[in-house]
């Protein structure tokens, strides 16, 4: 994989991860589930975290089909984790309404992923030419000025003589 495509790989994996925590609360929220709790977040956290690797790997495909499809799992799992973490009682499948939500939040977000990688490569690679093509590499060849020997003023025998023994502290 050349530089831009690396750098936008892992923009993809934070953004798909990011954006399936931030969708699972949301959709959880809009569906009618209630406001997860610090113990829910951080298990959210983890396993978003998780996903977002996955999406980011070399061996992830930045194609939109799969893109939406990584949303998905992450929203799955991150609904999971919720629900486990849960004080209340919820059910593991959620409502109707809240997988419309989950499904359409992973469509647009992808959609803009998937956009905003292929703009990322574009202008990466792009910049990448121009800054090669304005910027010459300038090579200086003046010879580099001898550095002056270091010479320390301290006599060497105050150094000597100035005790074996470590200092204490005062009485």
């Amino acid at each position: 994989m050349t530089a831009p495509n690396v750098d936008a790989a892992r923009l993809r994996g934070g953004f798909v991860g990011a954006c399936s925590g931030a969708i699972t609360i949301a959709a959880h929220g809009l569906g009618g589930g209630e406001t997860p709790s610090e113990n829910a977040l951080v298990l959210l956290l983890v396993t978003c975290a998780a996903v977002g690797v996955w999406a980011g790997s070399a061996a992830a495909s930045g194609r939109l089909p799969v893109l939406v499809l990584q949303l998905c799992a992450g929203q799955a799992i991150g609904h999971i984790a919720i629900t486990i973490a849960a004080e209340h009682s919820h059910d593991l499948l959620p409502s109707t309404s809240m997988l419309a939500a989950h499904c359409a939040a992973a469509l647009v977000c992808g959609a803009l992923i998937f956009s905003a990688e292929r703009l990322y490569r574009v202008t990466a690679s792009t910049l990448r030419q121009v800054v090669v093509v304005l910027a010459p590499l300038v090579v200086d060849e003046a010879p580099l000025p001898a550095l002056p020997a270091y010479r320390p003023d301290v006599v060497l025998r105050l150094l000597v003589s100035s005790g074996l023994g470590t200092r204490g502290p005062p009485a």
